[in-house]
């Protein structure tokens, strides 16, 4: 068995006293593991750090082989690891995708964010609105999306303002009631109308943390939403003003 392909490091580990086991997204091939052979040689290491885009090619007697990779640098991204914000949202990313996605389960859809994303985190421009759609993203390719289009309960498509917490589904101010206190305030910056528009990445961020970690970590890993997720939202709604329903 043989492929090659671009693709993204993820996660790097020991094996034995010079290979290390990679941890790869690729377009084609989804989340794949493979040895690589020398992987500890300090010419290697450089270019097996998480960010790192490669050309791969993967080899096994048996597609259900753990099978070995030899490797080529195309973009090592080092400015990822040079600015603490941008290395907090590399951490994120990376444990994400090995927390949520199954192996060599293809999704180039999120592949393709995913190199966006950590394209625009090298930059250092202002990437937080970025995030909060990659992880939108995630969820929706995890099959448990978010139906933000219109009410849950009257199907009105205008004045929305809140997220059923189980459902995943909008609700509209009129539509919640005297259930408002029980739901999720939906922000502008995901559709909210009227005095949520003022609403931002925090209250964004708390809606697809709620999901992370009541679907993907709940029903779907059995084990908590990485560390890593948590430090980076710590840091990026630093400093904004905390809201009430």
């Amino acid at each position: 068995m043989e492929w090659q392909a671009e693709g993204t490091v993820l996660a790097r580990r020991p094996h034995g006293e010079t290979a290390v086991i990679l941890d790869v997204l690729t377009d084609l091939h989804g989340r794949h593991s493979g040895l690589v052979p020398g992987g500890v040689s300090q010419k290697r290491a450089a270019m097996l750090q998480p960010g790192s885009r490669l050309d791969l090619r993967w080899r096994a007697r048996r597609d259900d082989q753990l099978g070995t990779f030899a490797v080529e640098p195309l973009r090592l991204r080092s400015g990822l690891l040079a600015d603490p914000l941008a290395l907090a949202g590399l951490n994120a990313v990376c444990s994400l995708l090995v927390f949520a996605l199954p192996e060599r389960d293809p999704h180039p859809v999120l592949a393709r964010d995913t190199e966006r994303l950590l394209d625009l985190m090298e930059t250092g421009t202002d990437w937080g609105n970025d995030y909060l759609q990659w992880e939108m993203r995630l969820l929706d390719e995890m099959g448990f999306g978010l139906d933000l289009t219109s009410c849950a309960v009257t199907g009105a498509q205008q004045g929305l303002a809140y997220v059923s917490p189980r459902s995943g589904r909008a609700v509209s101010r009129e539509g919640a009631g005297e259930w408002a206190d029980r739901l999720l305030p939906l922000p502008g910056i995901l559709g909210g109308a009227g005095d949520n528009r003022g609403y931002g990445l925090a209250e964004g961020l708390a809606i697809t943390g709620h999901f992370l970690t009541a679907r993907i970590a709940g029903e779907l890993v059995g084990r908590p939403v990485p560390a890593a997720r948590h430090r980076l939202v710590d840091r990026l709604t630093r400093g904004q003003p905390k809201r009430d329903h």
